[in-house]
């Protein structure tokens, strides 16, 4: 069953994606950035290449020649699934494939519209027998 994170009160859910993808490849781990739409791929791009000083985060679009040996896949359609690892969703509902993966996290902003669809999305997941563990941001 897919492990499901949510990841609450986040002043910058991209630099956490980022983050958390960095740590997901420090263990080996493939992941998939679900965006909402390609301005949000455009920016998770630059964001990904310059988010340390010395490195980039690996990653390209999954219909990109190099996607099947490529860590990271920026994405924002759920049509070229590569592999089944981690599943990081920044869109406001879930992911009608979830299930696939070992793993989904949801990162939730501080406004209110983004904190009332992470409801509806923990809900749905709740609803249907999946443990979810919370991690609050704000304490950290």
């Amino acid at each position: 069953m897919t492990q499901i994170d949510f990841y609450t009160h986040v002043e910058n859910k991209y630099q956490l994606a980022c983050m958390l993808s960095a740590k997901a490849l420090e263990h080996s781990m493939r992941v998939m950035i679900y965006t909402p739409d390609q301005a949000t791929n455009e920016m998770m791009d630059q964001l990904l290449w310059t988010s340390s000083a010395t490195s980039f985060l690996p990653h390209c679009d999954p219909k990109h020649e190099l996607a099947a040996q490529t860590p990271i896949i920026v994405h924002h359609e759920g049509d070229a699934l590569l592999h089944d690892e981690v599943l990081l969703n920044l869109r406001p509902e879930y992911p009608a494939f979830f299930s696939r993966f070992q793993r989904l996290i949801e990162i939730v902003g501080p406004d209110e519209l983004d904190r009332q669809s992470a409801r509806e999305r923990y809900r749905f997941y709740r609803d249907r027998g999946y443990e979810i563990r919370s991690h609050d941001m704000s304490k950290s």
